[in-house]
């Protein structure tokens, strides 16, 4: 296997290692939480409770009604698949930020997916709050997704101000 073919190899793997590490995190908690059950894990700070999410990350358009809601986040999701799979493969020659960012957009996304195909809901479980303030639940998948944006934002918002220092004259 040529070096590239490696990379690529590696970056899908990591991918494969986002969904299954999310499906079996999902597994245990409907194995071992009732649904709407907490357990505590630091007081005040975080616990475990089982929710199912109809809707998108963090819980947007789970109130909707409407039965073209779950059509509509399964089609977004397979498109969005498929970019970030097209950008993966593109970019996937060397190990790249935007390579890891990529594949870990890919894993959670597969996992969040594979729960609306297969259940038509996705199940919640990592629950903060601080005080009054209380972050929606959410899953191993939603957490990949976002430090994958995280990255992809980081990548582009540095590499624009590095390309353009370098075209920016010093006046000597």
């Amino acid at each position: 296997m040529t070096r590239p073919h490696a990379m690529r190899t590696y970056l899908f793997l990591g991918s494969m290692a986002v969904f299954l590490l999310d499906q079996a995190t999902k597994w245990a908690i409907v194995a071992a939480i009732p649904l709407h059950d907490s357990i505590q894990i630091i007081p005040r700070f975080f616990r475990l409770t089982r929710v199912e999410n109809p809707g998108a990350a963090f819980g947007i358009f789970s109130e909707n009604p409407s039965e073209w809601t779950a059509s509509l986040l399964i089609l977004f999701s397979l498109a969005a698949l498929a970019v970030v799979s097209r950008l993966l493969w593109r970019n996937s020659h060397t190990l790249t930020a935007l390579g890891i960012a990529l594949a870990l957009i890919l894993g959670g996304a597969l996992g969040n997916l594979w729960d609306r195909l297969v259940d038509g809901h996705v199940v919640d479980y990592l629950d903060f709050y601080l005080g009054n303030y209380h972050w929606p639940a959410f899953n191993v998948a939603d957490s990949a997704i976002v430090v994958g944006a995280l990255i992809l934002v980081l990548e582009i918002l540095f590499s624009k101000s590095a390309s353009q220092d370098k075209a920016i004259p010093d006046g000597s």
